[in-house]
């Protein structure tokens, strides 16, 4: 059987966008960098692309700290055969965050929400998540049967490890791997407390976003290999999870490069341990449901 061919047959993207400018503006894409991204990206526009690189499977995560965008997430992957999960958002704050999950769940498409994320990265204070009304928050996605997913920098990765400590029935998922400084070369402090987050058994880890981390022009796999190391052998390959964070990647990175890329970085593993990376840990980690022209995923191996 072709080792490459068999690998791609079974692969779940857990982490990409959608966004469509004319329903609501995506005002974090700012500046002459960013322009690539300022147009719409839609479900029409990925698939294609998915399919081409093997993907069987995908998990939409939000963009927006807005309500309006969750619900039309779900009601899209209603829709979707790609679509197996949705991550939104909701005010942790709030003291009706259980009330607005339930609502979320019972409303068109529920059934595909499988965790919460907010935007952490752009909160001013590096321990935002240690507010008493977000850990408050926090345990009601707990409470829920959600995971909720971090997307931190590498400065909050502190507070992020003392919320998953405080919280143990949640699971919480790293995105982009902490967003480690590849373009400057730095590991350290990010692999420390990356290792000390990983120690956590409530933890899982997404890799994914690392060309946008490095340098956009001139990165190669030998710039991202010390980062892939390091999260594969603080989490291993049960507790990580490969993400193409589509459309950012396409600052640095075709959508087949990312995909590609991620296969050489854990080429050294054996076939089950692919496995899980490509497919295993998403399945577990957010509950999917693989039916239809999905249920590739669920059933070929990675190897």
């Amino acid at each position: 059987m072709d080792t490459e061919a068999n690998t791609a047959e079974g692969v779940i993207d857990a982490h990409h966008h959608v966004w469509d400018l004319s329903v609501r503006d995506q005002d974090w894409i700012t500046g002459p960098e960013l322009a690539p991204l300022r147009r719409d990206f839609t479900l029409a526009d990925l698939e294609p692309e998915a399919r081409a690189a093997g993907v069987s499977a995908t998990v939409l995560v939000q963009t927006l700290d807005v309500p309006q965008e969750t619900p039309e997430f779900l009601a899209s992957a209603q829709d979707s055969d790609l679509v197996v999960g949705v991550v939104g958002w909701t005010d942790l704050t709030s003291p009706d965050v259980a009330r607005t999950l339930a609502a979320l769940r019972e409303g068109a498409g529920g059934e595909h929400l499988v965790g919460i994320r907010h935007q952490v990265q752009g909160e001013a204070d590096p321990r935002w998540l240690l507010r008493p009304d977000v850990l408050r928050g926090l345990a009601a996605v707990a409470e829920a049967g959600l995971v909720y997913d971090l997307v931190v920098r590498p400065h909050q990765l502190a507070a992020a490890h003392e919320a998953a400590r405080l919280l143990p029935d949640l699971t919480f998922v790293l995105d982009h791997a902490g967003k480690p400084p590849i373009a400057t070369g730095e590991l350290r402090p990010w692999a420390d407390v990356v290792r000390l987050l990983a120690a956590l058994p409530n933890t899982v880890c997404k890799l994914s976003g690392l060309v946008t981390e490095a340098d956009w022009d001139r990165w190669s796999v030998e710039d991202l290999r010390p980062y892939a190391d390091t999260v594969l052998d603080a989490f291993g390959p049960r507790r990580l999870m490969f993400g193409s964070d589509w459309p950012v990647c396409r600052l640095a990175a075709t959508y087949a490069e990312v995909i590609s890329v991620t296969r050489e970085l854990t080429s050294a593993l054996q076939p089950a341990e692919r496995h899980e990376v490509f497919t295993g840990t998403a399945l577990r980690t957010y509950g999917l449901t693989i039916t239809g022209s999905s249920q590739a995923a669920q059933e070929a191996p990675c190897a």
